[in-house]
């Protein structure tokens, strides 16, 4: 569902050989190749998917854990034991972390986020701990100075290096990760030799990022990183309507499929002309910055309230709720209520003020803590998702696990001074900003049902998709259940109905869904098409004339609007829709079609016959299509092309009576008198009421007899 089926399709693709592909990348693309790889080897087998994913979700925490341990590490072994037990915590707590357990089996690059992050975490503790060991052997060993110090520059080079590739991986599969780059070259740049330490990292960035880069400077005309999908991001995080979540610039289209479209077709309405995705980027851009800058306030209140949701307990889920998959699986039923960011936070914040007094002496940690601030703040710049905020979790771990290590270090020594604690201040002064933070952190800002709703509404279009529309509307009606004011889920119940033959609760739920969110121009639509069903066309025209306000540069709106007109005999104004409908989508077969069919009403022949043919070639599996072009054939006297298109029209559609009569009635004309027959015949086994048929058959088997009795020429008299 969502993203996972957008990248299984892409990762598909990948594997089918289209490795370069045609456009500038829209979505982060290591994910997908990783995934298309996967394909490619071992077919599109979903299990091997999650096998490799709780692989390497696993490596992660031991990762983490010898990340950690290293990070809290000192030059005296005397407190090597300390150090190997916030390895073993921070490794525990990530293993059973609910929300990683439950990205690990989605098809989402959330695995390869928390790879990249613990990977960053333990090259950050390495290169930390070769700097103690280093100044260690420098004081102990003055003899073999030099050959100890070339040693231990290659080594810390090459963890400089794979630094680097490990944020390259990072950037490319969250791109608002590409603040680590800044922070860690300012840390390169703090090293003895800084200039090439920083030069290291930023190569082994380029490697991993450069050919990606080139790859989209090539295909869209621009440079463009990773992708291109900034400026909708930041507009849509940044808006007057925003609520510091997700939410579709046309609502009720958060597919992955619109997304890229909706975004260039408003962007290019406003200004009129085509762009590239560069020129989209920055329309979104402006946008956003422009309600930043005339709105301050209201800004500040969106900020505040995203600063909220990145720290909350609820995990605000975009496609698939956690709540949702621990109905089957009891390690979430369990693990969810206790490993949430509700828990994580208090802790971590603890972890800070216990150990702020020591933090010159775990240099790392300083690093960590700066990673996990400005990537929080690249969160804030743009919308909160459960996923997006999920690489914060492995930095926030080893800050608590350092805390659960140093509390029970403090138990054992009888350690009750305040002024050791550290120099926040007093134990009550911990204690008091600790308990803020928990409530803070646990404060219910959405309803974890509304999470539920989103969840059981995707399910829903997923099983609709299979034409499972008994289980669809099961689910569409549980997620409404959740949340009654969920209009998508309301919209998508009254499809379901449609698709079943119950119209009449179809339109009910239209307008309900219509009632909880006026602008809505996909109920609209989907009203109108119902509205359609019913004969109710004047009403129709109305409802679409409402969804184009919103959605113009619809070929299909266009199209069944014109539709809705010609059924009311408004000829002129439906040959305009569908004209429209073919300016918008000029390959558009239905668009085509229905225009012909008008313009043969019209009497219009030459141009009815040239749309049909068109409608033809768009869709040259469409039956309806050629038995359209057959029939104004036949009007026009071309009698062996309409035979052609006839006989395609059988061949596509066996069970049309239609087709077979008419085409029956063409070979007839051609003289063809038993082949026209059979047609007859077989109309009359399809439809045995059908009455053109009857009478058809009847002429043609009366002309046969008349055809056999008839003397022919030449032949001699009888005696």
């Amino acid at each position: 569902m969502g993203d996972s089926r957008s990248y299984d399709l892409w990762a598909t693709r990948i594997a089918a050989g289209d490795w370069i592909g045609r456009d500038v990348f829209y979505q982060a693309p290591l994910y997908p190749y990783f995934l298309g790889v996967i394909y490619a080897i071992a077919g599109r087998n979903l299990m091997i998917v999650r096998i490799v994913q709780a692989t390497l979700g696993s490596i992660s925490c031991v990762l983490l854990a010898d990340g950690a341990r290293r990070v809290f590490g000192r030059a005296d072994k005397g407190s090597q034991g300390r150090h190997n037990g916030a390895g073993v915590v921070a490794g525990l707590v990530l293993a059973l972390w609910a929300p990683a357990i439950f990205f690990d089996g989605l098809l989402q690059k959330s695995v390869l986020d928390v790879f990249f992050v613990c990977l960053t975490i333990w090259l950050v503790s390495q290169v930390g701990h070769e700097g103690r060991v280093g100044r260690v052997g420098q004081v102990g060993r003055v003899g073999h100075v030099g050959r100890v110090g070339r040693g231990r520059v290659g080594r810390v080079g090459l963890l400089w290096l794979g630094l680097g590739l490990a944020v390259g991986g990072l950037s490319l599969t969250r791109e608002n990760a590409l603040v680590f780059v800044f922070v860690l070259v300012m840390w390169a740049l703090l090293q003895p030799r800084p200039i090439v330490t920083a030069a290291l990292f930023l190569a082994g960035w380029a490697i991993v990022v450069g050919p990606v880069a080139a790859r989209n400077s090539h295909l869209g005309g621009g440079f463009y990183v990773t992708t291109s999908q900034f400026g909708p991001n930041l507009y849509i995080g940044n808006n007057p309507r925003a609520d510091g979540t997700y939410a579709s610039l046309r609502y009720g289209r958060g597919a992955p499929e619109y997304e890229r479209q909706d975004a260039t077709e408003l962007a290019e309405r406003a200004l009129g002309r085509r762009l590239s995705p560069g020129e989209v980027s920055d329309y979104w851009t402006d946008r956003a910055l422009a309600f930043i800058t005339s709105q301050p306030r209201e800004w500040m209140s969106l900020l505040a309230r995203k600063f909220a949701l990145l720290w909350n307990a609820t995990e605000i889920v975009d496609t698939e709720s956690q709540e949702t998959h621990a109905e089957w699986s009891w390690p979430l039923r369990i693990l969810g209520p206790i490993t949430h960011f509700g828990v994580l936070v208090p802790a971590a914040v603890l972890g800070v003020m216990l150990m702020w007094r020591t933090f010159h002496e775990h240099r790392p940690l300083n690093v960590l803590l700066v990673l996990a601030i400005t990537y929080a703040a690249s969160v804030l710049v743009f919308y909160v998702f459960a996923r997006y905020r999920y690489p914060l979790v492995p930095l926030l771990i080893v800050f608590a696990a350092g805390a659960a290590v140093e509390l029970a270090r403090r138990i054992r020594r009888g350690e009750r001074d305040t002024a050791q604690l550290s120099s926040a201040g007093a134990l009550w002064t911990v204690s008091a900003v600790v308990l803020v933070v928990a409530v803070f952190t646990n404060w219910p800002l959405v309803p974890r049902d509304w999470m539920r709703a989103v969840s059981e509404n995707n399910i829903g279009v997923a099983l609709q998709a299979e034409r499972r529309y008994d289980e669809a509307i099961s689910r569409y009606e549980r997620s409404i259940a959740y949340r009654p004011d969920y209009a998508p889920a309301l919209n998508n119940l009254a499809t379901a109905y449609r698709a079943s033959g119950r119209v009449d609760e179809a339109l009910a739920t239209y307008r309900r869904a219509l009632e909880v969110q006026p602008d809505f121009p996909d109920a609209e639509y989907n009203l109108a098409n119902a509205l359609l069903d019913r004969g109710a066309a004047d009403e129709a025209v109305g409802r679409f004339e409402t969804a184009l306000r919103s959605l113009p540069d619809s070929p299909d709106v266009h199209n069944n609007l014109g539709t809705a007109l010609a059924t009311e005999g408004r000829v002129d104004e439906a040959v305009r829709e569908f004209q429209r409908a073919l300016d918008l989508d000029p390959e558009s077969a239905v668009a085509h079609r229905n225009l012909g069919d008008l313009l043969a009403a019209k009497g219009d022949r030459a141009g009815a016959l040239d749309h049909l043919r068109r409608a033809v070639r768009a869709d040259p599996g469409n039956g309806d299509a050629h038995y359209d072009l057959g029939l104004t054939l036949l009007e026009a006297g071309a009698v062996d092309d309409a035979v052609i298109e006839f006989r395609s029209a059988v061949q596509l559609m066996p069970s049309s009576a239609e087709a077979h009569n008419n085409l029956g009635i063409a070979l007839g004309s051609q003289g063809h008198l038993d082949e026209a027959i059979v047609e007859f015949r077989a109309a009359l086994r399809l439809k045995p009421n059908l009455v053109d048929a009857q009478r058809n058959l009847a002429m043609a088997e009366a002309a046969r007899r008349g055809a056999a009795e008839r003397p022919q020429k030449g032949a001699a008299p009888r005696r």
